[in-house]
């Protein structure tokens, strides 16, 4: 079962972590250019969904990963893909990057 964060309780969820955590940007470069997030207390990692098949050898197994898309959805499928090929500590970030703005950082551009 995927762990499912909202970005208001990001900051917990990265203190209860045992290793370095890694907060995987899924969307698309567009939406990057229009709202991103500053790395604070985790390591950003940014490969669209639909890159991840082949660029899976890119996302670190040894670190817990939290998945961030535009609304949660595709964040949601990466990170039970992600299950399925073996890793074991996923998070999936609730609202994606539309609920980040709202909860944890006004200054990110809702779209």
């Amino acid at each position: 079962m995927i762990t499912q964060v909202r970005p208001s309780q990001l900051n917990a969820w990265l203190q209860q972590q045992p290793a370095d955590p890694v907060v995987l940007d899924v969307r698309e470069p567009w939406e990057l250019q229009t709202a991103s997030v500053e790395a604070d207390g985790f390591a950003l990692l940014a490969i669209p969904m639909n890159d991840i098949p082949a660029r899976l050898a890119e996302v670190p197994r040894d670190r817990p990963l939290a998945v961030l898309c535009h609304h949660g959805g595709r964040s949601q499928r990466v990170a039970q893909f992600l299950e399925q090929q073996g890793y074991t500590d996923v998070a999936n970030i609730t609202g994606g990057i539309d609920v980040w703005a709202q909860e944890r950082d006004p200054s990110v551009p809702r779209y």
